[in-house]
């Protein structure tokens, strides 16, 4: 059987970055998982010291925070401070400038509209940042019960998909005065999207490898799954099941912009040695 890989996969620049970050940072504490892989959060435990907190009422006795890629609420941050406790951040720079653009365009009178999960931590944290008339929302159809101001800015949790959020911003544009749109979508989840597509139209069996509790992941399997049925998400190599690869001629792996390399080569390794 032969496998083949996507063009782009795997750890993105904010991810790479946290991790590098956390591997300076021994023996201190993520406010909330840094990533979401939790093979990857179990491996900073193991070699660096790093361990979660579920809670920033854990954080009171804690000498140093690691702020999550994610980032936190934004009275989160401000408990940390007043606590002297040394903050690491480890906040992606593309949730820090959606962050600012969140804030900048409530100050200026716009109703902020943040196309997302109201309970991902990355949403959450983007609209604490927002000091007035803030929405999330997961479709046009959401927008219906709204009473948005003459003028919306319309925004994007970084890992959403890109045709959903252009349907948004077109139905706004076409029910209000003035919009301003912010394609704050990170470029490695587009291009690990599109990557996705395009190979799963070319194979007979798709692996998507990556943390069930992550949303870019969640996102590539479902474009995995809408161009091969028979499409898999698994968070490692002992997830797999042979019978997925019976009379199977090319499978295709992509991952999630949350998992690492090593867990990657892995998942290739034991597909190679099924005899199918």
């Amino acid at each position: 059987m032969e496998i083949k890989l996507a063009q782009n996969y795997g750890f993105c620049f904010g991810v790479k970055r946290a991790i590098k970050i956390a591997e300076s940072a021994r023996g201190a504490s993520t406010i909330g998982p840094l990533i979401h892989n939790n093979e990857e959060i179990l491996r900073l435990k193991e070699n660096f010291d790093i361990t979660t907190l579920q809670s920033i009422d854990d954080a009171a006795s804690i000498k140093k925070a690691i702020i999550r890629t994610h980032g936190i609420p934004k009275d989160d941050l401000e408990y940390l401070k007043s606590k002297n406790i040394e903050i690491v951040d480890a906040t992606c720079p593309f949730v820090t400038k959606l962050q600012k653009i969140c804030e900048k365009m409530s100050k200026d009178g716009y109703s902020v509209v943040i196309f997302g999960d109201e309970n991902h931590p990355e949403v959450q944290s983007v609209k604490s940042y927002a000091e007035n008339s803030v929405v999330v929302i997961l479709s046009c159809e959401d927008l219906e019960s709204l009473n948005l101001s003459k003028k919306v800015a319309l925004v994007s949790q970084t890992t959403r998909k890109f045709e959903e959020f252009v349907k948004i911003a077109n139905h706004l544009i076409y029910t209000h005065k003035e919009v301003r749109v912010f394609n704050t979508i990170c470029n490695a989840t587009l291009e690990n999207q599109k990557s996705t597509k395009t190979l799963a139209k070319e194979v007979d069996v798709m692996i998507v490898v990556g943390g069930k509790n992550s949303s870019n992941t969640k996102q590539v399997y479902a474009i995995s799954k809408e161009f091969c049925e028979d499409s898999y998400l698994i968070e490692n190599e002992n997830e797999l099941k042979k019978e997925w690869f019976f009379e199977k001629k090319i499978c295709g792996i992509t991952a999630g912009a949350s998992t690492p390399d090593w867990i990657i080569k892995k998942t290739i390794e034991k597909i190679s040695n099924f005899k199918v």
